[in-house]
């Protein structure tokens, strides 16, 4: 494809020669001649003369570089936008495939793909444009929007509803049963009913391994535009909220409300029945065991402010040596008040 082209598709202003052809892309230190990369983070701009890419993507027009300049406002996002003109994912072939089970009373929209293997459960609604790779599952009663991409092994359980453009990637389980349990007299215990739903907003993307419970009643929901990592669990009854971000191997137990555009990194636990507010940030490894403000930095666990844990943890590794320190002087004081003699050192 030309660079020219590139450039025009993706509204951005070209430095360099239209004519180029380029075939694929790359990061800067794998780029080869005939490819294009990107520049979005400035504290990289030091790697660019080390590229052998043709052209690349940038904020800035770059000089004195044997390399075209594609100038972009966002230049990730449009790295991101010119994959999509050289990759194309898999997908079935189009209709519904003989070693598909589709239930008579399911109800599946217009230019479907539905390969081998895959399941569709009693009284199903599909909108347009589903893709269910082999060994999909949907449940009784399930309700599904548009352009809905299912990879294998993924499952929506019954009764529960998914919205317009959900990305569901492999091993993905949407409504299973929440963990809940009551003890008996005896003290065993007695499993209680999800008799409630999980609900998926348009636009979210759900990857492998991960597992949206169901609530005991009512509903758990992930609102519009989400992005969940893999190997993240979502306890019964949460709220994630709009944009969020939710980095791998996150646990949020149930009743746990996330608001708008809340990024928790990897390995954050989640103590439920709490509310983490807009635009709060939680740092790797954190345990949140109470409300969150708004456009709050949290790390630690217990997690409290970023900036006082940075300071915490800087001192926490000299805590050896401030002991040593105390101890001394404990032992001059006390040689000192032994002999009588004034205690002040």
């Amino acid at each position: 494809m030309k660079l020219g082209e590139i450039a025009q598709r993706l509204g951005a202003v070209l430095h360099g020669d239209a004519d180029l052809e380029i075939h694929g892309l790359a990061g800067m230190e794998h780029a080869r001649p005939g490819q294009m990369t990107f520049l979005a983070n400035p504290k990289y701009a030091n790697k660019v003369k080390h590229t052998q890419a043709s052209a690349i993507l940038v904020a800035q027009p770059l000089t004195g570089l044997p390399l075209a300049s594609v100038v972009s406002a966002n230049p990730y996002h449009d790295f991101a936008r010119a994959l999509e003109m050289f990759y194309q994912p898999p997908r079935p072939a189009p209709g519904i495939h003989p070693l598909a089970f589709v239930d008579p009373s399911a109800v599946i929209g217009p230019d479907a793909s539905i390969a081998p293997f895959a399941c569709v459960g009693p009284r199903v609604t599909i909108g347009a444009r589903c893709t269910l790779f082999p060994h999909t599952v949907v449940y009784e009663g399930a309700e599904i929007g548009d352009d809905f991409l299912a990879h294998s092994h993924s499952v929506v359980r019954e009764f529960c509803r998914v919205g317009h453009r959900v990305i569901l990637q492999n091993n993905t389980v949407i409504g299973g049963d929440g963990f809940g349990f009551a003890k008996t007299k005896a003290g065993t215990h007695y499993k209680i009913v999800q008799s409630g739903i999980t609900v998926i907003e348009d636009d979210v993307e759900i990857q492998s391994l991960t597992a949206i419970d169901r609530a005991t009643v009512g509903e758990t929901r992930v609102e519009r535009g989400a992005k969940i990592d893999n190997l993240v669990q979502v306890g019964h009854a949460s709220i994630i909220g709009e944009d969020n971000i939710i980095c791998s191997q996150a646990g949020l137990a149930g009743s746990s409300i996330l608001k708008k555009n809340v990024l928790l990194a990897g390995q954050v636990g989640i103590s439920g029945h709490l509310t983490i507010n807009d635009n709060a940030i939680i740092y790797a490894q954190s345990g949140i065991g109470g409300d969150v403000p708004a456009g709050a930095v949290m790390s630690g666990s217990p997690a409290f402010d970023a900036r006082v844990w940075l300071r915490a943890i800087t001192a926490f590794q000299k805590l050896p040596a401030m002991v040593s320190t105390i101890r001394e002087l404990e032992k001059r004081v006390a040689e000192l008040e032994s002999r009588g003699e004034d205690s002040q050192i």
